[in-house]
């Protein structure tokens, strides 16, 4: 389209607007995809009939289904290192390190952390129905979802010697201090477990993530609340793409809208010039008239010299600037004119007329 264009600042606003909508349509896609595999994997009790029901399945495979049952170590379990009363299957240390950096820009301390070190403990665990029936979970890793509570949080405030103070002061860094986080998978705890169910040569039933690379969960919450949780995630992106694609559209209305004032600045300015070119042609032919019935006299170009343009100084003076009435320019200087205000006066030009001098 002629003389439609975008700003740099348009054109940049609007492409990361599209790239968002297409990665948060294609996140709600992926969730929703998700909230309807959950809805459709049916649901099994680990129990006596699992195995046979596994048995009459061919390859001994179901790929998405939903169980739910107790803890339980498959050896000896971990034991907490701060509660020695606590023992679980997975345990994880964690130490944080929490300091201040000093912005320059916003001139204030921002706070940021970092971990420092992190350590993981496993053992193999099964999940335990009714009838003693267990189902073993491999790969608990790399499931989704909090299958792990806190046992221990304890922050340690950093101290501070004068060296440290002239270090914070040349480095522009601050440590508050060091967080210690120990979490555990407790033995006991009702997990939900969602992925593939498969039944091994040597008779175990195993839980594992699943071969068509669908979600892998494992939770301490129930399905529904689960199922919940991953349809407000989807809800979310969809609205994040909604939001997204209508600032794109608001940037592309803007420039729409600056377009078409600029078009409607052209038309009036066309406009103007038929109707000057008209009012200018009337002129002249009235003038013509005018000299006929008069006959020819002496002088015509005398004051051609006192009629001539402000600005040019070489065309004569054929346009009246209202509101002021100032007879002082030509069309053409007129037009030209950076700011619509009268030479003379400056108040603002709100028409002009044609004029010539008889």
């Amino acid at each position: 389209m002629d003389g439609f264009s975008l700003s740099l600042t348009e054109a940049v606003c609007l492409g990361a607007s599209l790239g968002l909508s297409g990665v948060f349509f294609y996140l709600h896609k992926q969730s929703r995809k998700t909230v309807k595999k959950l809805e459709n994997a049916p649901h099994l009790s680990i129990d006596g009939k699992l195995k046979d029901l596994l048995n009459v399945t061919p390859g001994g495979c179901l790929q998405y289904v939903v169980v739910e049952g107790t803890v339980k170590p498959v050896d000896e379990p971990l034991k907490s290192q701060f509660h020695k009363e606590i023992s679980g299957v997975l345990q994880k240390f964690t130490i944080k390190e929490h300091r201040l950096v000093w912005s320059n820009i916003s001139r204030t301390w921002m706070e940021s952390e970092r971990i420092l070190h992190q350590r993981l403990n496993m053992v193999p665990f099964v999940l335990v129905g009714s009838d003693q029936a267990a189902v073993k979970v491999q790969s608990p890793l790399q499931a989704d979802g909090v299958y792990t509570e806190i046992t221990n949080e304890k922050f340690h405030l950093a101290s501070y010697g004068l060296g440290d103070l002239v270090g914070i002061y040349l480095s522009g860094e601050k440590s508050k201090g060091h967080l210690e986080i120990e979490e555990m998978l407790k033995v006991g705890t009702t997990l939900t477990g969602i992925g593939e169910l498969t039944l091994d040569t040597d008779g175990t039933l195993t839980l594992r993530p699943p071969s068509d690379n669908s979600p892998y969960f494992l939770s301490l919450a129930d399905f529904e609340t689960l199922r919940n949780e991953t349809d407000t995630i989807a809800v979310w992106w969809k609205a994040l793409a909604v939001v997204s694609a209508l600032a794109g559209t608001a940037v592309l209305f803007w420039a729409a809208l600056r377009f078409y004032r600029t078009v409607q600045v052209r038309w009036k300015q066309e406009r103007e010039i038929r109707e000057f070119a008209r009012q200018q042609a009337e002129a002249a032919r009235l003038r013509a008239n005018r000299a006929n019935a008069e006959g020819p006299q002496d002088g015509a170009n005398s004051n051609h010299v006192e009629n001539v343009c402000v600005i040019c100084l070489s065309e004569p003076r054929d346009c009246i600037l209202l509101e002021c009435a100032h007879v002082c320019c030509c069309y053409v200087c007129f037009q030209a004119l950076p700011q619509k205000t009268c030479p003379i006066c400056r108040q603002n030009i709100v028409r002009v007329l044609p004029f010539y001098q008889p």
